[in-house]
């Protein structure tokens, strides 16, 4: 393993390599204190977009093309794709970032994170990873999530702009609506508009839109990713929201701290606990049934 002095001069120099290894400390949580009191002062500049949607949705393909016209605006990008673990080895399987060609021909960072069973549609350290990115100089960091349909809620959290993308074979919009994605949406996309069937449905998705009581209504950008139709659109979309979130993105990344926080302590503890003891060694032993019984223990031992 290579110092971690080493990677962060490396980093600070913006060393790509050093950046790349610098991210696999914080995916395995290694000295990630040393690494963040380090880093954390440049963190707080880039804005971060959540591309997320049923799978088959062709996020992958939106992603790379929506990259590169991002970048082409003067934005320094770089793009998180979160793939299924694989079930042998809990690493991405790469399927995402193979698709990205475009972008990977221009230069822009791509890193792929398994998601390791995480049921948010993001892997656990999405959120510090794209601090990562962040610190580095990106002012713009696009998280494409796994796709795993309605459990995908904490791209929520972990970006700023959330934008659903669905296909015409979506079906009623209604249905949509009770998949779950519907009300995290700030811009829906409904890809692959040259279908049959997609001017209807953006007609149903408009009407669902226009009943919602929020200041901002989500607007409705039909795309075709394969050729790059309503690209530019989408762009226009993200960039309009982020002014209109203006101050309240504050409140947004105090949020994301908290949380980092939050889940960083449940799982220290957590790992003091199994320092000393087997839970569920406690109960196959029998000696304990109850588990609220275990629970006073632990936390008479630990949190007292």
């Amino acid at each position: 393993m290579r110092d971690l002095g080493e990677i962060l001069e490396g980093f600070e120099r913006g060393d790509e390599r050093a950046l790349a290894r610098l991210i696999t400390f914080v995916e395995n949580l290694w000295e990630i204190d040393e690494i963040f009191r380090r880093i954390y002062p440049k963190v707080g500049k880039a804005y971060r977009v959540g591309i997320t949607g049923p799978p088959g949705a062709g996020k992958s393909t939106l992603v790379d093309k929506l990259a590169v016209e991002i970048l082409e605006r003067g934005f320094r990008v770089s793009i998180i794709a979160v793939d299924p673990s694989s079930p042998f080895t809990g690493g991405a399987v790469l399927g995402d970032r193979l698709r990205m060609v475009k972008a990977m021909e221009r230069g822009i960072f791509i890193r792929s994170m398994a998601s390791r069973g995480s049921l948010g549609g993001l892997a656990e350290t999405t959120g510090m990873v794209a601090d990562v990115l962040d610190a580095f100089g990106y002012d713009m960091v696009l998280i494409e999530t796994v796709g795993v349909g309605q459990s995908e809620v904490d791209v929520v959290k972990a970006t700023d702009t959330v934008v659903v993308v669905l296909v015409p074979e979506a079906g009623d919009s209604v249905q949509a609506l009770k998949a779950g994605l519907m009300e995290t949406a700030d811009v829906f996309v409904v890809n692959k508009a040259d279908r049959e069937g997609a001017d209807r449905f953006v007609r149903e998705l408009s009407a669902v839109v226009s009943l919602s009581p929020n200041e901002w209504k989500p607007p409705i950008i039909k795309t075709v990713a394969l050729s790059g139709e309503g690209i530019k659109d989408l762009a226009d979309a993200i960039l309009k929201h982020r002014d209109f979130l203006g101050e309240r993105l504050k409140e947004k990344r105090i949020n994301r701290m908290v949380e980092q926080i939050e889940n960083l302590l449940t799982k220290r503890f957590l790992n003091k606990v199994r320092q000393k003891y087997d839970i569920r060694k406690m109960f196959e032993g029998g000696n304990f049934k109850n588990p609220y019984e275990v629970l006073g223990i632990l936390e008479r031992e630990f949190l007292d």
